[in-house]
């Protein structure tokens, strides 16, 4: 994927007010007619991704690499994304201020929103930094088989890029990780995601 360029610290700290309201108004379908439209967007990804994956294979011998490709993928998806959710959502400037408000937004109406992924999260640490996504409903996965040879394909590694994108766009950093993959026999997948670190705000808020 082409390079992508940094968010400056006043964009990240408007992305993170505004991902904050997106998730209290429940992400919504945006204007109307935008459903529609991210409807299609979600099940024209599904549709290629699998053949994004084949062709991986195909050039890359080393299964890991494929996987730190997928990520990348998934990462540039991610930082690229939060501007459009963002519009989308209708959201006004409330401020985002934890990582289980950031989370919650990325994981549950943004992934909806462009990926047609439905996620849970849930299995929150004590300390509050790490949470888990069950994939109760994952388009990409439908009708797949993973090829013999390949078994330590991280397939969803795309939605873990995402969200550490997406996260990390608006100062919050992360790492995702497949915890459990309905691919390889449990009974859904899931992903941890852990926060690494998260930049500090500014009060009151200067977006200069």
């Amino acid at each position: 994927p082409p390079a992508l360029s940094t968010p400056t610290a006043p964009q990240q700290r408007q992305r993170r007010r505004l991902m904050s309201s997106a998730s209290s108004r429940g992400g919504g379908d945006g204007p109307a007619g935008a459903a529609g439209g991210q409807a299609v967007s979600a099940e024209l990804f599904a549709l290629t991704y699998g053949a994004l994956v084949r062709q991986l294979l195909d050039d890359v011998s080393d299964v890991s690499e494929v996987n730190a490709a997928l990520r990348r993928v998934g990462r540039s998806m991610g930082v690229r994304a939060v501007d459009e959710f963002l519009a989308k959502s209708g959201a006004g400037a409330a401020k985002c201020t934890t990582f289980r408000q950031a989370a919650e937004a990325a994981a549950g109406p943004a992934m909806r929103m462009f990926l047609g992924v439905k996620a849970a999260v849930g299995g929150w640490s004590a300390e509050g930094d790490a949470c888990s996504l069950r994939l109760s409903d994952n388009p990409i996965t439908d009708l797949v088989e993973l090829p013999e040879g390949c078994e330590t394909l991280q397939y969803c590694a795309v939605l873990c890029g995402a969200l550490e994108g997406a996260l990390e766009a608006v100062d919050i950093h992360t790492r995702a990780e497949v915890a459990r993959d309905a691919l390889k026999g449990d009974e859904a997948t899931e992903i941890r995601l852990t926060l690494v670190r998260m930049g500090a705000e500014e009060f009151p808020y200067r977006d200069d």
